[in-house]
């Protein structure tokens, strides 16, 4: 098992990936309807 400052390093980094990620997907759904929307 990992010992708690091994956790609590695993945790604070998952919740960064976590946000980067949704901010990602946020910004690449809103590129995508840019493109669309120039295409039509």
């Amino acid at each position: 098992m990992a010992d708690d400052t091994n956790m609590k390093s695993h945790v604070a980094t998952y919740g960064s990936m976590i946000g980067v990620m949704k901010w990602g997907a946020m910004a690449c759904a809103l590129l995508v309807a840019i493109v669309i929307w120039l295409i039509a």
